[in-house]
């Protein structure tokens, strides 16, 4: 292809290869300008965050929940602020109203009464024992450790509350089916301290019984246990920590009448809480749980389990060692022998109900009573009864028994009330059963007799006997085998426990002259109007027949059963009450008591009491038996010792089989047996009598030929259930 002639410039790219650089503008001349750092690529604008305060307003949800927080948080800390408030007025409030240390130790609503014997030996306690205040300084130190480890381990580290340890009781009780304050309460010392104190209310015995203010103060409300917290507080502020702990040990309750550790101690072992040796203080903690479960008195294998519990626990808690824990274990408490005895609780009901209330039963004061009791007499009487029942008694017998044994003064030297001798409060049956007495009532006959100038060898004729009784018509009595003697010597007549004797010498003497006898002798029950009491148809109690008995013994003279020979306030020296003996007034000439004794005498040698002999020891008494023997009695003594036996059901039915001179005899002898040995022998103040008149020959009764005999013994049979002999 041609071309214009002229020529085209190379095509040539100068940049690529590196073709001679022309010479640089004029403008390249002047300094060039930096170049601007390159910029970070940005997010796409849909990943980006926006602002705060954009976000808020495009989130609403967000919006509600910070504004429900807001509030929440507003409302929780201004009601914080207000509880915390109330909290510290009700602490402050209870704070002012904590008297002194000295002032809580002793909180209780009534006193107590510490009965000794004869000796002056402990035997039984009544009221709230309290033993004297201790403190964690004077109280063995094992005591206080055993408490801590078994009640609150963090005593010493929380501020009177422990919320760990409530939450640990809620959840236990909730897991063993109770209600979540039923059961363990999770309290610190301080609270269960702040319990005791019934949070500072005096008991006004005239709104509520001690029992019900008790009770009330072992309420498990939530309200009460919010007053108790607010009142440990108060403890806590008031009170250093030794101090609220001396305050419980002084205030627990540990069974048997037992307030504070010293008097359960005294009480359990006879020592003081500052000796006890670590099983013991094992075993007193561990009455903390259920006071009177545990007690040792009423299951002694029981508490010492307990016991082994809190040695665990010590053992754990690094509070014994090794070593101490396994001799405690191999050595567990055991009762003193005081607390073991538990002699005389009838004779302690006795005695408590003798003296006056406000000394004894209602008493606010602490008082020591010294009374007659003797335990050696006393053990005699139980082992006796026991080993009648079981001996002699069908197996599952519900019949019952009692036994008095007294000195001739009245002095009570034992008193069994029933065959359960181990009781407390339970019914007496020599002081509180008034029974027949049969025959038993015929020797205060015969002692009017022979004060008005009869001789115990005079003669009464034992023949049908038939007393016209107005409003009730003829009365015949009988005597218990239906026979008759003729002609017998008024010793004769009472040996032989003859019914018709002892009605003509009632009628011959007077039924006004034999009951002033009888009531002056200290038989203060009501006594029949009729000829059938020379039978023994009046009731009578056996303290009062045994008192009437000693009356014969202590040569004629009445005698009042008495068992409290001193009471004194605790810490005084002399006595408020004093007794030196039972002795009264005459009621019989001492020559008609030694007659009366010869007869009696008789009854246990040769008569119908023949089983209560002892041998080689005077002995005197007489049988009694009642209608349709629901009522068999034993009374009787010797120069130094007068004892009395009952036998019969509480329910008045008879007995099968038993009369005065059977199983009552036996018992009889079988205690005083056990009260006279090792005792010197001595005579019966009696007079040296003849031998006892021959008898008479029997004759079996004739059938009545007049009609007022043949209406007499229609009636016979009736009467003679009646008006039982022996």
């Amino acid at each position: 292809m041609s071309g214009s002639g002229s020529k085209r410039p190379k095509l040539v790219a100068e940049k690529r290869y590196g073709a001679k650089k022309s010479a640089p503008k004029k403008a390249a001349t002047k300094t060039a300008k930096r170049k601007p750092a390159p910029k970070r690529p940005q997010k796409a604008a849909s990943k980006r965050r926006p602002p705060r305060k954009a976000a808020v307003k495009r989130n609403p949800i967000s919006r509600l929940f910070r504004w429900i927080g807001r509030v929440f948080w507003g409302f929780t800390w201004r009601i914080g602020a207000i509880g915390a408030v109330l909290v510290g007025l009700g602490v402050l409030f209870y704070y002012s109203t904590l008297p002194d240390l000295e002032k809580l130790v002793d909180g209780r609503t009534r006193g107590s009464v510490t009965l000794l014997d004869r000796d002056g030996k402990v035997f039984a306690w009544r009221g709230d024992q309290f033993g004297g205040m201790i403190t964690t300084e004077t109280v063995s130190p094992h005591l206080k450790n055993a408490v801590i480890a078994t009640e609150d381990r963090r005593f010493y580290r929380h501020l009177g509350v422990s919320p760990r340890g409530i939450a640990s009781a809620i959840k236990i009780n909730l897991s063993e089916g109770r209600g979540a304050l039923s059961g363990n309460g999770g309290s610190t010392i301080t609270q269960q301290t702040a319990k005791l104190l019934c949070l500072g209310v005096p008991h006004d015995p005239k709104k509520m019984t001690e029992r019900e203010y008790e009770a009330d103060c072992r309420r498990g409300s939530l309200v009460r246990k919010g007053k108790e917290a607010l009142y440990a507080m108060a403890l806590e502020l008031k009170f250093s920590k030794n101090e609220i702990l001396t305050v419980y040990l002084n205030r627990a309750f540990l069974g048997a009448g037992a307030r504070g550790f010293e008097a359960a101690s005294q009480r359990y072992f006879n020592i003081s809480a500052n000796e006890v040796s670590p099983a013991q203080a094992a075993m007193l903690a561990g009455l903390l749980k259920a006071p009177t479960r545990y007690a040792p008195t009423n299951n002694l294998k029981r508490s010492q389990d307990r016991a082994l519990t809190v040695l665990k626990l010590m053992e754990d808690q690094g509070l014994l060692t090794s070593a101490q824990a396994a001799n405690a274990r191999a050595n567990p408490a055991t009762l003193s022998d005081a607390a073991k005895a538990r002699a005389g609780g009838y004779f302690a009901d006795w005695v408590m109900s003798e003296g006056p209330s406000f000394l004894t039963r209602d008493t606010t004061e602490d008082v020591i009573i010294q009374s007659t009791l003797d335990q050696r007499i006393q053990r005699a009487a139980e082992a006796a009864l026991k080993h009648i029942f079981d001996t002699k008694v069908k197996e599952g017998s519900e019949a019952e028994a009692a036994i008095v044994v007294m000195s001739a003064d009245g002095a009570v030297r034992a008193m069994v009330g029933g065959r359960d001798t181990t009781v407390n409060g339970a019914f007496n049956r020599a002081t509180q059963a008034s029974r027949q007495t049969g025959s038993a009532f015929k020797p205060f006959v015969y002692a009017a007799a022979l004060d008005l100038g009869y001789s115990y060898n005079d003669y009464v004729n034992d023949a049908p006997l038939t007393i016209n009784i107005p409003g009730s018509g003829p009365w015949s009595p009988d005597n218990y085998d239906h026979k008759f003697r003729g002609r017998v010597t008024l010793t004769e007549a009472l040996k032989r426990s003859l019914n018709i004797p002892a009605v003509r010498i009632s009628e011959s003497v007077g039924r006004e002259n034999v009951r002033t006898v009888a009531e002056m002798f200290g038989i203060q029950s009501d006594l029949a109007a009729g000829p059938a009491l020379a039978l023994g148809a009046s009731e009578s109690t056996l303290l009062e027949m045994t008192g009437a008995y000693a009356g014969i013994l202590n040569g004629g003279r009445s005698v009042t059963p008495y068992g409290l020979s001193e009471l004194r306030l605790q810490g005084d020296v002399e006595p408020l009450i004093g007794q030196d003996g039972g002795m009264g007034e005459r009621v019989i000439t001492k020559a008609a008591a030694e007659q009366l004794i010869f007869m009696m005498n008789q009854v246990v040698a040769s008569g119908t009491g023949t089983r209560a002999r002892l041998e080689g020891r005077e002995a005197a008494g007489k049988t009694g038996t009642t209608q349709a023997a629901r009522d068999a009695w034993f009374i009787g003594f010797t120069a130094d010792y007068v004892a009395g036996v009952w036998m019969g059901y509480d329910d008045n039915k008879p007995l099968s089989g038993v009369t005065g001179g059977g199983l009552p005899a036996e018992i009889w002898q079988e205690t005083m047996l056990r009260v006279h040995e090792g005792l010197p022998v001595s005579p019966l103040p009696m007079i040296q009598g003849q031998a006892p008149q021959p008898y008479v020959e029997q004759r079996t009764r004739q059938q009545p030929t007049n009609p007022l005999e043949r209406g007499a013994s229609k009636i016979d049979n009736l009467l003679n259930q009646i008006f039982g002999g022996n």
